[in-house]
């Protein structure tokens, strides 16, 4: 055990060391743009429900939808013939109940000071947005809820009646609402503007993907880097000028072996902290996560997650769940493997698709716009992961 503890210590010690060199590199003027590469973890302390977790509500309703292949509830085609499974979900995934991050909150600080050259995320919950991030400087790789429109005519849909639609309260027995375009002559479906499979990526995306090549340090927080192409972009940033540094529970993906670069092991917020403290932002920091403070009692319940939170809100401990048996546990854990794995294998690129994609920026052209060969990869490549 004392040799158990000793290594601790001297991780935690080589960790702080390495902060207070990242902080020395971002206050120099070697480092002028900053981009960051966000995934789920960032938003895990938030209570955004994910995917792997059994006792999350949305891998509880996944499992009773019966679907018939285990990505379809985030498939164009199935949606547009039943889309009853997403919406039933879509409460669970709505980003109102969710309180921004302090590491939502430091990439506000980065734009603050004149350092933010862009950020990508593959979340869909906008709490870069909601943090006071600026919109033009956000590339929501994988969609969001931040917008929605018709499926059929592209007619936007408006966001608060969207809101009301996914959030309503319904009675025993109920169904669930359906939002429809307006236009009286089209009446189609309508979604949030999430990339489902058999939908092409944002526009967005692919035409920012040089944004990679220009930065001066690239910030990679909380993600697995496995799901394509968002993982390839890590791949992309320049040997010589750039610096990656690692944010994440684990290593991933390469980083760690080019000279300049760093892995910080630890939860995304802790890290942040730390890092802002060794730039001296620890104040600004909690100023500006105060800000994102949820108003309503029963959105801080849910933000803070799990049913005690939740009872809190409602002066009492109604509703505390049960322990699944463990023969039902099992069944629902094999239930979320197969819709996990559905879910990656169709995200997945070929090898060839990955490597043009990784070959990506040297497919820029004089003035900044990606070849059509590069527009044909991505496109072709399935959208966001969930």
């Amino acid at each position: 055990m004392g040799n158990n503890q000793g290594s601790a210590i001297g991780q935690s010690q080589q960790r702080l060391k390495d902060i207070e060199t990242l902080a020395d590199y971002m206050k120099s003027d070697n480092c002028k743009k900053v981009v960051l590469m966000l995934g789920a973890g960032v938003s895990t302390s938030a209570g955004i429900p994910d995917f792997r977790s059994p006792k999350t509500g949305l891998y509880s309703n996944l499992a009773k939808l019966k679907l018939p292949r285990p990505e379809a509830v985030f498939e164009i085609n199935f949606f547009r013939h039943n889309p009853v499974p997403f919406y039933t979900l879509a409460a669970e995934l709505y980003p109102d109940s969710f309180r921004p991050t302090p590491t939502h909150s430091f990439v506000k600080l980065l734009a603050t000071h004149n350092l933010l050259h862009m950020c990508f995320t593959q979340n869909i919950d906008t709490l870069e947005r909601r943090a006071g991030v600026s919109a033009d400087k956000i590339v929501e790789a994988h969609g969001s809820f931040a917008t929605h429109r018709c499926i059929d005519c592209w007619t936007p849909f408006d966001g608060n009646e969207m809101r009301d639609i996914v959030l309503a309260k319904r009675a025993p027995g109920e169904g669930v609402r359906i939002p429809r375009c307006k236009i009286k002559e089209c009446g189609g479906l309508v979604k949030p503007n999430i990339v489902f499979f058999g939908e092409p990526l944002p526009e967005r995306f692919i035409r920012t993907i040089p944004a990679i090549g220009e930065a001066d340090l690239l910030l990679i927080i909380g993600t697995s880097l496995t799901v394509h192409p968002f993982a390839s972009l890590a791949g992309m940033a320049d040997h010589k000028t750039c610096r990656r540094v690692l944010i994440n529970l684990e290593r991933v993906g390469d980083i760690g072996r080019r000279p300049g670069d760093t892995v910080l092991l630890g939860e995304c917020d802790v890290i942040i902290r730390e890092l802002c403290a060794a730039l001296g932002w620890a104040d600004e920091l909690e100023e500006a996560w105060a800000e994102t403070a949820l108003k309503d009692p029963q959105a801080k319940a849910e933000a803070k997650g799990g049913n005690e939170a939740k009872a809190e809100a409602k002066g009492g401990n109604e509703g505390v769940e049960v322990e699944e048996a463990g023969k039902e546990k099992e069944a629902l854990e094999k239930e979320i493997d197969k819709i996990t794995n559905g879910i990656e294998k169709q995200l997945d690129l070929t090898e060839v698709s990955k490597q043009n994609l990784a070959n990506a920026d040297s497919s820029v052209d004089a003035e900044g716009k990606t070849s059509s060969s590069t527009e044909a990869t991505l496109e072709g490549a399935s959208g966001g992961k969930l």
